[in-house]
């Protein structure tokens, strides 16, 4: 398995799984509607142990371009790989979020609300407030590449994953994701990684879903933006305390 293919089947998983639980809570008619918020949280966190199990033993397990650029900036990781990384990453979140759709494809068309079918595509502020809806991405992402970096014996079958314990490296930052989703996520959505919400926003927009309203690309660069830069600060800050 390449690195590339190992982004994208990680990334297609995380989201798939990701995504599936926000339809499976949601969307009308599904046997976990209405389940809350500690499933979909929880849901997050097992799916971002799938996605790193599967691929860190041959691209490190970044699934996410916040992740990717961190690395990059604390020259742990080669500036050369981020773009290939990042294709990677957005192919393999386009894919996941296709699934989603097929699977749920009755669910979604039972569900009348614009906002419940985007839900599970893309992520929405709780009250729009772009600056302060910016604010909560870039410190959600701050969290969890700060904590990342200092997850110790960087091995999971190769050196470029910041875990170690074999398959178990992947329990702390499934964790660390989960706790971030129920402290931090109320806000935003928690999308804390670019292609999370841009790669399923993008399917959002070119399906042929009867009734699904607007795929809101007024407010997509929020979850770009705000992780890139909450991942820029701490890779500084990590540098700063390192050096």
């Amino acid at each position: 398995m390449t690195e590339f293919v190992a982004e994208f089947i990680g990334t297609a998983l995380l989201i798939l799984l990701g995504n599936g639980v926000v339809a499976n809570v949601v969307l009308r008619g599904t046997k976990g509607n209405n389940s809350g918020w500690i499933v979909i949280t929880t849901a997050w966190a097992l799916a971002v142990f799938v996605g790193v199990v599967i691929s860190a033993p041959y691209s490190g397990a970044h699934l996410n371009p916040a992740v990717t650029i961190a690395l990059a900036i604390a020259q742990k990781f080669h500036w050369a790989k981020v773009p290939y990384y990042i294709l990677a990453q957005l192919c393999g979140a386009m894919v996941g979020s296709f699934l989603v759709w097929v699977m749920y494809k009755d669910h979604f068309d039972a569900t009348e609300d614009k906002g419940l079918k985007a839900a599970p595509f893309a992520t929405a502020p709780a009250i729009r407030n772009l600056k302060s809806n910016l604010f909560s991405e870039i410190i959600g992402t701050f969290v969890l590449i700060f904590v990342i970096f200092y997850f110790t014996n960087a091995e999971m079958g190769s050196e470029k994953t910041p875990i170690g314990l074999g398959s178990l490296g992947a329990i702390p930052v499934a964790f660390l994701v989960w706790v971030i989703g129920l402290a931090l996520g109320g806000t935003t959505g928690y999308a804390i990684n670019p292609v999370r919400d841009l790669g399923p926003r993008i399917i959002h927009a070119i399906i042929p879903m009867k009734g699904k309203g607007s795929s809101d690309w007024g407010y997509s660069w929020v979850p770009i933006v705000g992780p890139i830069i909450g991942a820029t600060l701490a890779a500084l800050l990590y540098l700063s305390l390192n050096l």
